[in-house]
């Protein structure tokens, strides 16, 4: 136990720009950094070094889950100050092969969808806002709400796209469906949602007969590796959070079908997390929240769409925007803890905190950023000379 302690230590020593305590099993403590602490940190068993080396996110992450780690204080602040040290954190991807070498095949990456997105609608009813966006929202200042802001971010989308009446869109992991019920509306454009979730195809198509859209909107459960044979055709395409789902190796293949069916000088936007250089993932991520999910760099994506000679018109990174949604989930999913603690256990619960608030975290550090990119197909030379349509009322 002494040397898990001299791990333990070390390891927590190099997070040190924000002043903290630590406290050990036995009771014994020292304090990171210089200052007045800012949180206390309880660790309440040791946590085996060999679980450290294999994955630190993972053995912190799970500590948590299981109650061996306490923080006291603002989770997010304790995260925000970990994951400005994320350097120090090491993972053995060749001992997580389960983790680092899954299956892209459609059976496989649907059951990996599914275990995230239909945990039930109920569930992100109570903490996402009206909009039932699960996707990083647009602030146009610091007080803005989260439903405001979702809509904010379902406009710039649209604007984005440059919809006309009369046109159709396609909408690659559509989730519940509030940006084509905003475009068939606005813009009275025809538009097909695809996702892989049932309990969102059930939601949406409810949604769709409530707003009397069926002659605009249709939704589908569809794999995006379908669209190639399809033999479906539309003026733009849009897909907000759903590339991270694909994998490194499918990218090519996601690029291809959105091509199969874009019509030239159609445009494509492009929603999606990203990072700065390609990796694997993060560990715990892939175990306990997005199995399978792995984050595209911004310069491999670029790089392949000129395989289908997509033109880069414009690409805008909302990295601070995340880490404000994120906050606001994270409220929200507190504010309703009463009703989801009756759901849940709260290893479930301390799961989902840990998520929310080391996303946030993440996105504050530059860990991860959040680009949209707007693409068309072949030279479209009846675009907007400026970006000022971006911005006009």
């Amino acid at each position: 136990m002494a040397f898990d302690k001299i791990i333990l230590k070390n390891l927590l020593k190099n997070f040190n720009s924000v002043p903290f305590t630590v406290q050990f099993w036995d009771d014994e403590f020292f304090t990171i950094g210089e200052g007045a602490p800012v949180f206390k940190v309880f660790i309440r068993e040791p946590i085996n070094q060999k679980d450290l080396l294999t994955s630190t996110s993972l053995a912190l992450g799970e500590a948590y889950m299981d109650k061996k780690i306490e923080i006291e204080g603002d989770l997010y602040t304790a995260l925000d100050a970990i994951l400005r040290h994320i350097d120090h954190f090491t993972t053995d991807f060749k001992a997580l092969p389960k983790l680092f070498h899954n299956s892209t095949a459609k059976a496989k990456q649907k059951e990996e969808v599914s275990s995230h997105y239909d945990i039930g609608n109920d569930f992100y009813k109570l903490w996402l806002d009206d909009t039932l966006c699960y996707s990083c929202a647009y602030f146009k200042h610091e007080n803005e709400s989260l439903h405001q802001a979702q809509l904010n971010k379902i406009d710039h989308l649209l604007a984005k796209l440059q919809l006309k009446e009369g046109e159709s869109l396609l909408d690659i992991g559509c989730g519940w469906g509030c940006l084509l019920i905003t475009a068939a509306k606005k813009y009275k454009v025809k538009g097909v949602g695809i996702t892989l979730s049932q309990e969102q195809f059930d939601e949406f198509s409810k949604r769709i007969k409530n707003e009397q859209l069926e002659d605009y909107l249709t939704v589908k459960l569809m794999d995006y590796r379908d669209l190639e044979h399809s033999n479906l055709q539309f003026d733009k395409v849009v897909s907000v959070g759903m590339l991270e789902h694909v994998g490194r190796t499918n990218y090519d293949l996601f690029l291809k079908n959105v091509n199969a069916v874009l019509k030239p000088e159609g445009i494509f936007v492009l929603h999606y997390i990203s990072g700065v250089k390609e990796g694997e993932g993060d560990a715990w991520i892939r175990k306990y929240i997005f199995p399978g999910g792995t984050i595209p760099s911004l310069r491999e994506i670029i790089s392949l769409s000129a395989n289908y000679n997509f033109h880069v018109i414009d690409v805008e990174n909302l990295r601070p925007h995340y880490r404000m949604t994120l906050l606001h989930w994270y409220k929200n999913f507190e504010d309703h803890i009463y009703e989801i603690s009756k759901k849940f256990d709260e290893r479930f619960i301390r799961m989902w905190r840990m998520y929310l608030c080391s996303c946030a975290a993440s996105f504050n550090n530059g860990v991860i950023d959040l680009h949209q990119i707007v693409f068309t197909k072949g030279v479209n030379n009846h675009l907007p000379l400026t970006r000022d349509y971006l911005y006009e009322k």
